[in-house]
């Protein structure tokens, strides 16, 4: 989806967007319930552990990533049960989450209540600081991709954050 903006070799070296701090754990990936059943061990053959939430908006699940953590510091990362460290992740791409295929970029419920496409801030892709040109993409296809993703799957609408970037 952003692959005019970021070099697939970029994104394969450094892999930031698979590794969950315990303070960003809003972050997990939401997945559509057959993953659970279709994935039940990561790449390293372990069992993966899956939260289910059912609301008015749809059904879905994330990776528990709880047991992964050693400590209670917000900082500590713990990776995607599904990152392969050698060669990126292991889903195909038809099973990849949404989230994962759009990331950096995030739909979100604006305090107004409208939705936006914005940038996460930590991305550390050079070529994202352009915004003047992921706007116009955004205004020419990406709101209206994350728009259609959303009317069916509404668990993808996540609440605004500070410092997220409005495009």
């Amino acid at each position: 989806m952003i692959s005019d903006f970021i070099k697939k070799e970029d994104c394969r070296s450094c892999r930031f967007c698979c590794v969950f701090r315990r303070k960003s754990l809003w972050e997990v990936p939401k997945h559509q319930k057959y993953i659970k059943d279709k994935y039940p061990t990561g790449f390293d053959g372990k069992p993966v552990r899956y939260r289910e939430f059912d609301t008015p908006s749809g059904s879905w699940v994330i990776t528990d990533l709880s047991d992964k953590y050693k400590t209670d510091d917000p900082e500590e990362a713990a990776p995607c049960p599904f990152l392969d460290p050698d060669g990126g992740c292991t889903l195909p791409n038809e099973d990849k989450p949404f989230e994962c295929k759009a990331w950096p970029l995030r739909y979100m419920r604006m305090p107004d209540g409208g939705l936006k496409v914005t940038l996460t801030p930590t991305c550390p892709a050079p070529r994202l600081k352009d915004t003047a040109a992921l706007k116009k993409k955004s205004r020419d296809s990406w709101e209206q991709a994350f728009k259609d993703y959303a009317d069916s799957n509404p668990y993808i609408i996540n609440e605004y954050r500070d410092g997220y970037i409005i495009l």
